[in-house]
């Protein structure tokens, strides 16, 4: 989630009955997540989670991902890229783009016509975009927070065992890959991601399902 262009359209927005959350998951902690929320100056509800729960939950296969949930706690739409917009890197025949720009200003017609927006999802379409948890995942949830347990407590050979037990449970989530390249010198978003996100696309795996939101 690019916090300062959120933060910007959060503030145009402008609603007291809109609350946006950021989620920033980052083994890292406060340490690693922390700086970047300082930075913006955001003024939206931050947490910081270590252990990726907000993904477990919700089962969200990359980051930035979405929830929106209306004022009685039913969701209205899930698991879509909240991308405010159009990204490219690379170049020639490996450019890769990514992103939207119709995402923010769906939002901004939920906030300002509630129930009424066309883009409130019916409850069975909402049904069917959560993704269900395989016996697989869930052990690779569990190996994951092990892995980030062994870490915190300076057992690198046991965290690395674990994490590497996570990606092989789940190879399709983006969330446990990123987290790793943290670690890494070149970063979450370097050669190895672009490269990562290149086979996705080539192989039409699901790193984000389609948003169906037309420009208005």
């Amino acid at each position: 989630m690019d916090v300062p262009v959120w933060q910007r359209i959060y503030e145009e927005i402008n609603d007291p009955n809109f609350v946006l959350i950021c989620v920033s998951e980052d083994t890292g902690g406060e340490a690693a997540a922390g700086p970047i929320f300082d930075a913006a100056a955001p003024t939206y509800v931050q947490v910081i989670d270590e252990n990726h729960y907000v993904s477990s939950l919700f089962n969200f296969v990359n980051v930035p991902s979405a929830v929106w949930i209306d004022e009685t706690g039913r969701i209205v739409r899930i698991d879509e890229g909240t991308y405010s917009q159009i990204h490219e890197f690379g170049e020639g025949d490996q450019k890769i783009t990514f992103g939207n720009d119709v995402y923010a200003p769906a939002l901004k017609d939920w906030v300002k016509n509630g129930a009424a927006s066309k883009h409130v999802q019916a409850a069975e379409t909402v049904s069917r975009n959560i993704r269900q948890h395989s016996d697989d995942q869930l052990r690779a949830d569990a190996a994951f927070n092990l892995g980030n347990l062994f870490r915190r407590h300076g057992q690198a050979e046991k965290a690395e065992h674990y994490w590497a037990m996570a990606e092989a449970l789940n190879p399709d989530s983006v969330n446990f890959f990123r987290q790793n390249l943290t670690l890494t010198e070149e970063g979450s978003a370097g050669a190895t991601f672009q490269q990562r996100i290149g086979e996705y696309m080539t192989q039409g795996k699901p790193w984000y399902r389609e948003l169906g939101i037309e420009a208005d």
